[in-house]
């Protein structure tokens, strides 16, 4: 018989007791909320359902997921009904794939200020864009974009980023014309990562010096103002990372890039290989080395698996998709007839048209691919309350 994959939640459920014993009073409420979905998906403390085949008569328990957005098992719903949205709002033109990166030492302060950090690393990416893109010497245009944080490395290591999905062109400062970028060409790299680290200091300075930032361990001193400014002298000479890939293939190019990319977490499930009396191991690819070499096994503690994954947990309510420019809410729905009346290109049909016509069995038969029904509900357990 088969062995089960690894899941995330396995270790969690196995290590995950023991070592909160020992973290007492160094996870956060959020943290401890996520170790308590991922151990309960899909199990009977959440219920579930009774689900029996009208045509060959087989019978299964599918219990309910936890939902949470860190869960490696619950994403790919959400992905769906996620793209399924996006859809229309795609444009006939190129696309690019741009990512920012934050350099190591703000990275370390990031995870103590993560609110304030990562909104930031938002916002300063985006101004980026915008303002070299509406500069009449680069393109001279408004465009659209559309940010999606990552805050790992392939090693589950901290490494805060965004990618960036924009269009190659955008609309002219009087919006009676599209202009579109050089083909396979759209924004000067470096330049984008000089005014990057420029507007990033001069932000992150603000935020200091309205007592924003909380410094901690090793990162104490930079309580001191003097402490600060020294810190920052080594920030403002070195290179930021920002970089931007070959465009895609098409707008459907762009919808598969964003099904992997929207929706997922630190660490998928079936990148997990083991787990032993030797830890837990996974693999990851070392983007510094090249060619096959740089994908390889690492074996790391549970217990320091499980506080790597954790590293990553947001803050409650923080969006992690964000859309900018043509896109944002303001004016969302407007700046897209524009555009498209621009292109001269109609509207795209929904793509959730097909199936709202003939739908799809909510639940099919592993044995014979026919419609399983609910046959009985079971309730989720209730949690333990202390009295009141």
């Amino acid at each position: 018989m088969e062995r089960p994959a690894l899941e995330v939640a396995d270790i969690f459920r196995t290590h995950g007791p023991a070592w909160r014993a020992k973290q007492s009073g160094h996870l956060s409420l959020g943290q401890l909320k996520v170790m308590s979905a991922i151990e309960q998906c899909r199990t009977a403390a959440l219920g579930g359902h009774a689900l029996r085949c009208h045509a060959c008569g087989h019978e299964e328990i599918s219990y309910n997921s936890c939902r949470n957005r860190h869960c490696p098992k619950c994403q790919a719903r959400a992905a769906q009904r996620w793209l399924e949205a996006q859809h229309a709002d795609l444009l006939p033109v190129e696309y690019y794939h741009v990512v920012f990166t934050l350099p190591e030492p703000i990275s370390a302060i990031a995870y103590t200020n993560k609110a304030v950090i990562y909104r930031l690393l938002f916002d300063v990416a985006a101004e980026t864009l915008t303002t070299l893109a509406a500069d009449p010497k680069h393109l001279g245009a408004q465009i659209s974009a559309t940010l999606v944080l990552h805050t790992w490395g392939s090693a589950l290591t901290h490494h805060p980023h965004v990618h960036g999905i924009v269009p190659g062109g955008g609309v002219s400062p009087d919006r009676q014309r599209w202009v579109a970028c050089r083909r396979g060409f759209f924004l000067p790299v470096r330049v984008l990562s000089r005014l990057f680290r420029r507007r990033f200091i001069e932000e992150l300075e603000k935020r200091y010096r309205t007592g924003q930032l909380q410094f901690f361990g090793e990162y104490a001193p930079l309580v001191d103002a003097g402490a600060f400014r020294r810190w920052l002298v080594p920030l403002r000479g070195c290179e930021w990372v920002v970089y931007a890939k070959r465009p895609f293939a098409g707008p459907e190019a762009v919808l598969a890039y964003l099904s992997r990319y929207t929706h997922r977490v630190a660490i998928s499930n079936r990148r997990l290989v083991a787990m032993d009396e030797h830890g837990v191991s996974f693999r990851w690819k070392d983007y510094r080395a090249k060619g096959p070499t740089r994908h390889k096994t690492m074996t790391i503690a549970a217990d320091e698996f499980m506080r790597r994954f954790l590293l990553h947990v947001l803050p409650t309510g923080f969006h992690r998709i964000r859309h900018y420019g043509l896109l944002a809410n303001a004016g969302r729905q407007q700046n897209l007839a524009t555009a498209r009346a621009l292109l001269d290109v109609p509207r795209p049909e929904p793509a959730g048209n097909a199936s709202a016509v003939t739908p799809s069995p909510t639940f099919v038969c592993r044995c014979c691919g026919g419609t399983m029904q609910v046959v009985e509900i079971m309730m989720r357990r209730l949690p333990i309350r202390a009295p009141p």
